[in-house]
């Protein structure tokens, strides 16, 4: 109903969530549990209890905490793959991979740590663990590993412990709490704003949509909401967010379904195919992010956002 009235208040046809048509040949995210897999066929079970047959393409990539052939990835992982071709022949597949973003409450241990984090009002807090083998890396990017500071790791989740294995971004280096101000204008919310768009996968299985900073507490039920350096305009929850991704030239119209409270506080960029605009202006679910070009192992890409 808000699609409906905000189209006619700006006087054009109300929009539809989903990839644009006029991106090309469309990708579709599966999600699932591998049952089988072989050089040249996988087939998953899906949340909905359906079983999915599909060809792996001779080119396909593969990521379990590192690459590796899609033959190898072990039966029973959890698996998101981006399909091309009706949805029928696999290009790419992410298994295991989780996101650990949030704020450290705490650190512990000298080898192997554990850190607590607040993942914001509504998500609650994660514990995760960093091997020994990645801190070196983890810490080159993220050197404030101290209560107060945000977090943001890529890793895989493994009998239901998550471990930390690459930094999705460069730690900001102020306080969480200290969030730089956006800009003192904006072009309103029939502008493209440009800065970072990321994943989480703290949506619902299967789910297409987003959390974006600028809805308001009240609507949200979110008190750390309506925090951003970047200029967003207030959007409602059930607004179409339309995304462009830049490097890979996709569009589409995501539903604004959370508060992107935590990523609000991020303002960094992305440098996945030049270095973009400071900030991040969206979180998508995985299924969204992949549906629009993205790719889960590099945890970002450059992108504009308007209203859908």
């Amino acid at each position: 109903m808000r699609r409906v009235l905000a189209a006619a208040v700006f006087g054009r046809p109300p929009s539809v969530p989903g990839p644009d048509p006029a991106s090309g040949d469309p990708l579709r995210a599966v999600i699932g549990e591998i049952l089988d897999v072989s050089p040249h066929v996988i087939t998953v079970g899906t949340e909905e209890g359906a079983e999915e047959r599909l060809v792996i393409a001779p080119w396909a990539k593969a990521w379990r905490g590192t690459e590796l052939p899609p033959a190898d990835v072990p039966v029973g992982s959890r698996v998101t793959m981006r399909t091309r071709r009706e949805g029928r022949v696999v290009e790419h597949l992410w298994a295991d991979i989780t996101r650990a973003t949030g704020v450290i409450r705490s650190v512990e241990g000298r080898k192997d740590l554990t850190v607590e984090l607040d993942c914001g009002p509504h998500r609650g807090r994660r514990t995760v663990m960093i091997p020994y083998r990645a801190t070196g890396r983890l810490r080159v990017r993220h050197p404030y590993l101290e209560p107060g500071f945000l977090f943001d790791a890529i890793g895989v989740r493994e009998d239901g412990v998550t471990k930390a294995l690459l930094p999705a971004t460069s730690q900001p280096p102020y306080p969480a709490r200290s969030v730089p101000p956006p800009p003192p204008a904006y072009g309103g919310v029939q502008s493209r704003i440009s800065g970072t768009v990321v994943w989480s996968d703290v949506f619902d299985s299967g789910e297409r949509g987003a959390a974006y900073p600028m809805v308001e507490r009240s609507d949200a039920g979110c008190p750390d909401a309506e925090v951003s350096c970047v200029g967003l305009p207030y959007l409602a929850i059930g607004s179409l967010l339309a995304v462009h991704n830049v490097c890979g030239n996709r569009s589409g119209n995501v539903p604004i379904v959370a508060c992107g409270c935590v990523a609000g506080r991020f303002c960094d960029r992305c440098v996945e195919c030049d270095t973009g605009a400071r900030g991040r202006i969206a979180e998508l679910s995985p299924a969204a992010f992949v549906e629009l070009g993205g790719e889960l192992a590099k945890g970002c890409f450059n992108a504009r956002v308007g209203l859908g």
